[in-house]
């Protein structure tokens, strides 16, 4: 059974003026979230700004995560690292913790070769008993997981059951569910290609556009699933030039400053990251406007 169908949102960590994690934001966003129809939450991915949390503070947003959301939709851990010991660390804390499920990263830098990669993903299944979505995003790791990889781990490891596919090439998710068989659980990690993921047999989407716009971002995933592949199609497209704004900078330097124009005050990001340019900003905030956020 899949840990969740439907539009899980890529939760951001809301931050105070000193930097420090709003705990009470975070409880606000939660609630936020799933008022408004989100199915799973996502923490300490790559928008809630887990490579500039240190292990104590992401273990302790997670175990704030699952209090705040009371067991209402599942909650999914990030826990993954360019390390395999830390990986399996934080896996087992999240576990503890009463996580739902486990979002593993690729490991980043290192640049693992793809029998790294199986015996990587393989040791960090093998120390919990929590079902894993594998998260590929060569773009922010260096490190392509080939759909071969995915599929192996998925027909040989028992807690790895999909993947979240955010490499951008519709050709190589459509070879992932070709040799997938119908084995593999698949979420788009694009917002801009929800309903392609969708029509190749996804199941949802882990959202970045989810933080803004979590009710629309459920239709677009609810609507397809029911059936009605044209009000899905509009939705996606409605919101293509705000989501295409989301990501004029690295995420999660728009989400939050949309969020912050919107009055969620989620606060600032964490160096390296820094605010948003003017002139992208006001290419956000514009088209926002085009559709009603704010």
């Amino acid at each position: 059974m899949a840990i969740f169908k439907g539009a899980g949102v890529a939760i951001v960590t809301p931050m105070k003026e000193d930097f420090s994690v709003n705990y009470e934001k975070l409880e606000e966003i939660v609630n936020y979230q799933i008022e408004n129809g989100t199915d799973a939450i996502i923490i300490c991915g790559t928008t809630g700004e887990a490579a500039t949390l240190s292990h104590e503070e992401h273990l302790d947003v997670i175990k704030a995560c699952v209090e705040y959301t009371k067991k209402r939709v599942p909650v999914i851990a990030g826990t993954g690292s360019n390390s395999t010991e830390t990986a399996i660390y934080l896996s087992q804390e999240a576990e503890k913790y009463g996580a739902d499920g486990l979002l593993v990263v690729s490991p980043y830098y290192n640049k693992a070769t793809q029998e790294g990669l199986i015996k990587h993903f393989t040791a960090i299944a093998n120390s919990v008993k929590l079902p894993i979505l594998l998260y590929n995003v060569p773009s922010r790791t260096g490190c392509n997981m080939l759909p071969e990889t995915i599929v192996k781990l998925v027909k040989t490891v028992d807690n790895i059951v999909g993947v979240k596919e955010a490499s951008g090439n519709i050709s190589q998710v459509a070879k992932l569910m070709e040799l997938a068989q119908g084995q593999v659980d698949l979420y788009s990690g694009n917002d801009d290609q929800i309903v392609p993921v969708l029509s190749l047999g996804g199941m949802g989407v882990i959202s970045v556009l989810s933080n803004v716009a979590p009710k629309e971002t459920h239709d677009i995933v609810a609507k397809y699933l029911d059936g009605d592949t044209k009000g899905s199609l509009e939705l996606q497209l409605k919101y293509l030039s705000v989501i295409d704004a989301l990501f004029k900078e690295v995420n999660p330097i728009p989400v939050k400053k949309a969020m912050n124009l919107m009055g969620m005050n989620v606060g600032s990001l964490r160096m390296p990251l820094t605010e948003m340019t003017e002139g992208n900003a006001a290419v956000l905030e514009a088209e926002m406007k085009k559709v009603g956020m704010i």
